[in-house]
């Protein structure tokens, strides 16, 4: 039987594969009041921009979302789960929903897939798709007490198991680690995924993306791009690759990079274009769509979507932008010791 892992890198052999775009500002769009989040939970605080939430109060629009993104030629479709974690959920005090809600969350894209799939026989994939938090392993958030930490390493590991967990009940092929600003974080969590696959004695394959917080090319704990790949290559994730941080524009030479050292696939999916002074993002889709084309064009891409701005009009543009093109080639894997403080580090074979 062919496995997820063996899917995905058959399919994206044959052609670029396009993610989707993001759900919150879709359902920001639909202009929900406090109770259409909250439904019928009893909870004791304020509801209202708890998109998570929303998987278990307004299914409908979940799927109504997905279906857009499917209509828009996405076959890579993520979880409306980015804070669907126990320490995000308990700004809200709903903590003890996660599992409900990751399953609930991952249960819609599947069949949402699966219908599609059922009309056109192309393979769909499910991606769990699992926040950074709002905590942070590698920094004090006390300038006077460097040294103190919010949360440690087993309980952010056990934050993760219990999240990705209930999104492979639900459903998901597979999860993904995304919008990485923290590499201690992201390592807890491959860790959890690691865990999660020897219990249950299956391939459980990760999909990581990295987000850059500065034009130099590092993310908030100052890894530089190959830094972190040689920091996380050992969890052999199907993709590797770059979302949120800046348009599409300003990524290109840090996907040109990273095209280069990742012996795996890659996704990126930027967001589209700079926040205006208002926070609202200009970028018509044709622009973003002509800008990730330079990137297939150039053999830089497997996978490509969309994050904050992007609506499935930018996910059509792009469909379209990269049809008949080329898919990278992923690098063969050299074999030589590759570590990783702030800066990458090989030492020759």
């Amino acid at each position: 039987m062919t496995t997820v892992r063996e899917t995905l890198l058959a399919e994206a052999a044959k052609a670029i594969l396009i993610k989707d775009g993001p759900y919150g500002t879709a359902i920001q769009r639909a202009k929900l009041g406090e109770e259409g989040y909250r439904g019928t939970y009893d909870l004791n605080r304020d509801q209202k921009g708890n998109n998570d939430l929303v998987n278990l109060t307004q299914g409908q629009l979940i799927a109504d979302i997905c279906r857009s993104y499917v209509d828009a030629g996405a076959r890579v479709l993520a979880t409306n789960t980015f804070n669907a974690n126990r320490i995000s959920q308990a700004d809200y005090g709903a903590e003890h929903l996660v599992g409900d809600i990751n399953r609930a969350a991952a249960r819609i894209i599947r069949e949402v897939c699966d219908e599609a799939t059922a009309k056109d026989g192309l393979p769909r994939f499910v991606a769990g798709a699992v926040g950074p938090t709002n905590k942070t392993l590698s920094l004090s958030p006390d300038v006077e007490d460097p040294g103190f930490r919010e949360v440690d390493f087993d309980t952010m590991k056990s934050v993760y198991r219990e999240q990705a967990e209930a999104l492979i009940e639900g459903g998901a092929d597979t999860i993904l680690i995304e919008t990485v600003f923290d590499t201690l974080n992201c390592k807890a969590a491959i860790m959890a995924v690691k865990e999660l696959a020897r219990d249950l004695g299956k391939d459980v394959p990760m999909m990581i993306s990295l987000t850059l917080t500065d034009l130099s090319g590092r993310n908030l704990s100052g890894h530089t791009v190959e830094a972190f790949w040689n920091v996380v290559r050992h969890a052999d994730p199907v993709t590797m690759g770059l979302n949120c941080s800046f348009g599409a524009d300003q990524l290109r030479p840090h996907i040109q990079l990273l095209s280069q050292i990742a012996d795996t696939l890659l996704m990126a999916y930027p967001n589209a274009g700079l926040p205006n002074e208002l926070g609202e993002y200009d970028e018509e889709p044709e622009t973003t769509a002509a800008l990730v084309r330079q990137w297939a064009e150039n053999g830089r891409a497997n996978i490509l979507g969309g994050c904050c701005g992007n609506t499935p009009e930018h996910i059509a543009a792009i469909a379209k932008a990269v049809e008949g093109l080329a898919p990278r080639q992923v690098p063969d894997r050299q074999d030589r010791m590759r570590l990783a403080g702030l800066e990458p580090f090989t030492i020759a074979a």
